[in-house]
């Protein structure tokens, strides 16, 4: 026996968000439809010129804001920012560095070094639980 298979699809919201743009800025014919497997890998191979420059200038994301400016999204929240930014906006942010951002970096460079931490703890752990 053999299954029908049917094209696996997602809402816009879900494509924009594996695409990493901000869904309002995308074009009307986008958000009005739903997304198949196939049209989304179509899209991340060769993307058309509308996402290349949501890409390249936004407005991004609160997650690739946060990424680009090296902080969390709660401390992007922390610092009032709750809106999608363009990337002028984001190099206004690093040029400026406003006291939050100087903050939010420092606090997220603490969590990497507890990950990494944690990480390395619970390797030598295992290590040492393989030995005995």
């Amino acid at each position: 026996m053999k299954s029908h298979q049917t094209a696996q699809t997602m809402k816009p919201a879900t494509a924009a968000k594996k695409l990493g743009v901000y869904l309002p800025a995308t074009p009307a014919s986008f958000q009005e439809g739903v997304v198949s497997r196939a049209e989304l890998n179509e899209l991340q191979a060769d993307p058309p010129q509308w996402l290349r420059d949501l890409r390249n200038d936004g407005p991004h994301p609160r997650p690739v804001v946060a990424a680009k400016l090296g902080v969390s999204i709660a401390g992007l929240a922390r610092g009032g920012v709750t809106e999608a930014l363009t990337t002028a906006q984001i190099d206004e942010l690093k040029n400026d560095r406003p006291e939050w951002l100087e903050k939010e970096r420092a606090t997220q460079a603490e969590v990497r070094k507890e990950t990494a931490r944690i990480k390395k703890k619970n390797a030598e752990q295992a290590e040492k639980a393989d030995k005995a």
